[in-house]
């Protein structure tokens, strides 16, 4: 399960795609989560998806 607040999804996410993944295509379909929902999320806290850096900045 990911967090719920976006803060927490934010160092959750961004380790996850550090540590684990290629891509941020790749960890929702690992983790069956929708990739528009985390984006749409993070948004909120103005970040935002670097496909180069593999991280939301």
């Amino acid at each position: 399960m990911i967090p719920k607040d976006p803060a927490m999804l934010l160092s959750y996410v961004n380790m996850k795609l550090r540590d684990q993944y290629d891509s941020l295509e790749s960890l929702c379909d690992d983790l069956d989560i929708s990739m528009s929902e985390i984006v749409e999320k993070l948004k909120t806290i103005d970040y935002i998806y670097d496909n180069e850096k593999n991280q939301f900045k």
